[in-house]
């Protein structure tokens, strides 16, 4: 992998004409601010420091004032293997002191951001004071869509997996499910019981499948999705409401939910809401899904599932949405890029995408014209 980052600096030389050459030379941007979410604090630091300091660059690294406690940790091992004082700095504090500071201040080249289309915005506002270049990874309301040929089995475990991991707290959440018609009730049945036999609990217990949310402010917002959600017709199947169970008092437990019924006016199908609720809905045919699918205002991912690699793929073609995975869930790959389209901002992390985003293009033009006297020496030449 080091060899191939050193291949993507590699000067590229290129003859434009008998009068000239010219050499595309790739540098590091400079000073970079890494902004990174609580949801996965630890791996979404380390891919944006990895690429970040390999392209030459020094960084500032903002984890998230909720989970501050691994890029500590991850900066006591950067001192012990022994990269140079000043190359990885890292600071701890709320976005709402230190983001503007740190997003305004013309000394940083660059910031990476991951997290909330909403936080989002802010950070923009903030950079354009100074503009400077920005990777901008959003929020999700990823779409499942689901046909008539799949093992019902795989797609309802799979399905189960691609909402309710991390409490659904993921961009990625496949947060509408679309089923096709004739499968729709056998799903949802599947789907529902097996939603309903998830357990609850703390870390420490080996059986525990989910455990709380991040926040009692998260949990909240949870709660009014979902009253929002029935006041617009939509109708719960499965959850909807904080657990019973008095070992899981001191926590911020939510149970798994499935809302069907809910229409595309809703604000729960078209707002990312961040917690362990999907919506199940039916479609016909690939026209309705691919409609259904790009009918939000995201753009980051979404599933395709059918044993039919053609339409799959012919479908995926249409889908407005940076990543697409085929008969799968959140296959991340290093060399792969990740990023997403419309609200979901843009640029890319990983892959050779994603590191060359931690560097800027530069132009050097030689004139070789015969006897050292370009074209530009006869403009006012007298």
């Amino acid at each position: 992998m080091a060899n191939n980052f050193m291949n993507y600096l590699s000067e590229e030389e290129i003859n434009v004409s008998p009068e000239a050459s010219a050499k595309l030379i790739r540098e590091p941007m400079g000073v970079v601010v890494l902004i990174v979410p609580w949801n996965y604090p630890l791996l979404i630091a380390c891919w944006k420091l990895a690429s970040a300091i390999a392209a030459g660059n020094t960084v500032v690294l903002k984890p998230s004032s909720l989970t501050p406690q691994t890029a500590l940790e991850l900066g006591k091992i950067i001192h012990q293997a022994g990269l140079p004082e000043g190359v990885v700095n890292i600071i701890n504090g709320s976005g709402a002191k230190i983001g503007q500071m740190l997003c305004e201040d013309k000394r940083v080249d660059m910031v990476s951001f991951t997290g909330s289309n909403e936080v989002g915005k802010q950070i923009l506002q903030y950079a354009s004071k100074n503009v400077k270049k920005m990777i901008m990874e959003l929020g999700g309301k990823s779409s499942s869509l689901i046909f008539n040929d799949v093992d019902l089995e795989v797609a309802v475990n799979s399905s189960l997996a691609s909402i309710f991991l991390n409490q659904g707290q993921m961009c990625t959440a496949m947060s509408r499910i679309f089923v096709q018609e004739a499968i729709y009730d056998n799903f949802l049945a599947s789907f529902v019981e097996k939603a309903a036999r998830i357990k609850l609990g703390l870390a420490d217990n080996f059986e525990t499948q989910m455990g709380p949310l991040i926040s009692d402010a998260q949990r909240k917002k949870v709660i009014a999705y979902i009253e929002k959600a029935k006041a617009e017709g939509g109708k719960i199947v499965c959850g909807g409401k904080i657990p019973e169970n008095a070992e899981l008092k001191n926590g911020y437990f939510f149970e798994p939910t499935v809302l069907i019924n809910v229409g595309a006016h809703s604000h729960i199908f078209k707002e990312e809401v961040f917690g362990p609720v999907v919506l199940i809905h039916k479609f016909s045919g690939t026209d309705e899904a691919a409609s259904l699918a790009n009918s939000v205002d995201f753009g980051l991912a979404a599933c395709i599932w059918s044993k039919d690699l053609f339409l799959a793929s012919e479908l995926a073609s249409k889908i407005n949405a940076g990543t697409v995975w085929i008969n799968t869930y959140g296959m991340f790959y290093d060399q792969l890029p990740y990023g997403g389209f419309k609200q979901s901002g843009f640029g890319k992390e990983l892959g050779k995408e994603g590191f060359l985003e931690y560097t800027r293009i530069k132009n050097i033009i030689l004139d070789k014209s015969d006897a050292g006297k370009p074209l530009v020496n006869y403009w006012y030449g007298f």
